[in-house]
């Protein structure tokens, strides 16, 4: 693994590890400044199974005039980071109510309802997939520098809140396609390690997942080998992977090559069923991702097989 600058370590260790400083602020009193669109704001979210958070559900422009309407749904981790500078690590969102706005506009995607969940303390726990590290007392980050992260990993239960709590609630409140082929989770760095594993424990409930810069790293690269054991069935789902160049993101060709040929392997269709990017230059930031955020929204909600064009 190269050795980063310590500025840089730490930067990335943050985004890795903790959960952005703001979100572990007291919950604010409605949606952020500074979004585009209809967001409607659900503090402290209760759960059976894990901490209360913060949750933003941003409409699609036609959602209120067109009543009979449903519309697919993406479930977006590190939510607080989705919408608004106010609220996002570093003062840099990721754009997605600007993007999908304008990718609407442009026929490009479905319009869809985005459901942005805001992490906790707990982030490396809730987003480190358990399967893939099953019976260990630590689990290492994956980044050079910086210790273990001791166990309980609480990525099952997270997963359960989502499944269990928070999509019936969502399903209930909006105008929702509730179905697999509508329904799609997406994140970034360890958001893209939950993305992919909720894909392989609940197939039936996700059709597809967007993971940037995924923390493949983490654990030693243990999802890779847990991706490729329990991997759905070809044709069934879309997956879509990427990754820059610089920073941590540095660190992560090797482990995605072995992803993409795990896929290549189970007769996924590269284009239709899944796409892999790597994105020359691009740093481990909310920044990089907020360049390319198109190019994974276009994917899961374009035409199957249709170019993603951002």
């Amino acid at each position: 693994m190269k050795i980063l600058s310590l500025s840089a370590a730490l930067a990335t260790a943050l985004l890795v590890l903790a959960p952005s400083a703001r979100a572990q602020q007291p919950a604010v009193a409605g949606p952020p400044l500074g979004v585009t669109g209809t967001v409607r704001f659900h503090g402290a979210f209760p759960s059976r199974f894990v901490a209360a958070r913060n949750v933003e559900v941003w409409l699609p422009p036609d959602y209120d005039r067109s009543a009979r309407s449903r519309y697919p749904v993406i479930y977006v981790q590190d939510g607080q980071n989705a919408f608004s500078p106010a609220t996002s690590y570093g003062g840099v969102d990721w754009g997605i109510d600007e993007t999908m706005t304008r990718l609407i506009a442009e026929r490009r995607v479905r319009p869809a309802i985005v459901v942005a969940v805001w992490n906790t303390p707990a982030r490396f726990a809730e987003y480190m997939p358990a399967k893939a590290v099953p019976g260990a007392d630590t689990v290492t980050t994956g980044i050079h520098g910086f210790p273990p992260v001791q166990r309980p990993i609480r990525s099952d239960d997270f997963l359960r809140f989502l499944v269990e709590e928070l999509k019936p609630f969502v399903d209930r409140t909006y105008r929702t396609a509730p179905g697999p082929a509508s329904t799609f989770v997406m994140g970034s760095s360890m958001g893209g390690l939950i993305a992919a594993y909720a894909v392989t424990e609940y197939p039936a409930v996700f059709g597809g997942a967007a993971c940037l810069s995924t923390h493949w790293t983490a654990g030693g690269g243990a999802m890779v080998d847990y991706l490729a054991r329990a991997l759905p069935a070809a044709g069934t789902h879309r997956l879509y992977f990427d990754h820059g160049t610089a920073t941590l993101d540095a660190d992560y060709g090797p482990y995605q090559l072995r992803v993409d040929s795990a896929l290549r392997a189970a007769g996924w269709v590269e284009g239709r069923d899944w796409r892999s990017r790597i994105f020359p230059g691009a740093e481990h930031s909310e920044r990089a991702w907020r360049v390319r955020v198109g190019e994974p929204l276009a994917f899961l909600l374009g035409p199957p097989g249709g170019r993603a064009r951002t």
